[in-house]
C-alpha cells in the first residue's frame, strides 16, 4: 500500500488539499495530512478550519512514497523543516507533488533547475531555474506540478496514476465523472 503526506499551512487552498486527499484515498493510497503551523487545526484560505492528522515534527522522519504541497499561499515555501524535507526527497529521487503557489517551495529549495514545472499564473518568477511548462499538469522525473484549483482533480489523478497505476487512476476518474483529458 502506497503512502503520501500532504502538508498544510494557514491559507492553504482547500480544493487543492482536500480533493487531492479524497482522490488518493479513493485509489487506495494511505494519506496523512500534516500541519506546518504548530497547531492541529489549520485554517484554509477561505477560513475553513481543518484538523490535520498529524504535526510536521511527528511525520518528518516517516518514509512516505510521496509528499504533496497544496497551494493557496506562498507561506508554504517559508517552512524551514519542509524545505529540508523537499531537498531530501529530491536528493533521493522520491516523489514530490506541488500545485498552485506551492511549486514556489520547490523553486526556493533549488530543485527545479532544468526541470519542466508549472504554477499559478503570475507566480512563475518563484520557479527558480525551471523550464515553464505548457500543460495544466507537468511531470518531470519524480516531480509533478500543476497550475491551480480548477485543475486539482487532474493533478490528483496524475499523482494517483504515478502511485497506483493508470488503471486505478482511470477507475477513480470514471467514478468521479472526470475524463482523463490531458496527456500528463
Amino acid at each position: 500500500m502506497k503512502t503520501a503526506a500532504i502538508f498544510l499551512t494557514d491559507g492553504f487552498e482547500e480544493t487543492e488539499a482536500l480533493t487531492t486527499v479524497d482522490i488518493l484515498r479513493r485509489g487506495g493510497v494511505v494519506v496523512t495530512t500534516a500541519s506546518l503551523t504548530g497547531r492541529q487545526e489549520v485554517i484554509s484560505k477561505n477560513k475553513i478550519p481543518v484538523r490535520a492528522d498529524a504535526m510536521f515534527d511527528a511525520v518528518k522522519g516517516e518514509k512516505f512514497d510521496m509528499i504533496i504541497l497544496p497551494g493557496g499561499t506562498l507561506e508554504i515555501a517559508n517552512h524551514a523543516g519542509l524545505q529540508e524535507l523537499v531537498k531530501k526527497y529530491d536528493a533521493e529521487g522520491k516523489l514530490i507533488g506541488a500545485i498552485c503557489a506551492a511549486p514556489a517551495a520547490l523553486g526556493k529549495a533549488g530543485i527545479l533547475h532544468g526541470r519542466t514545472a508549472v504554477c499559478y499564473p503570475g507566480l512563475e518568477k518563484h520557479l527558480t531555474g525551471a523550464v515553464i511548462g505548457k500543460h495544466i499538469v507537468e511531470t518531470d522525473g519524480h516531480i509533478t506540478t500543476a497550475r491551480g484549483p480548477a485543475v486539482t482533480p487532474f493533478f490528483a489523478l496524475k499523482l494517483l496514476e504515478i502511485l497506483e497505476g493508470k488503471a486505478m487512476a482511470d477507475e477513480v476518474a470514471e467514478a468521479f465523472l472526470i475524463p482523463m483529458v490531458y496527456k500528463g
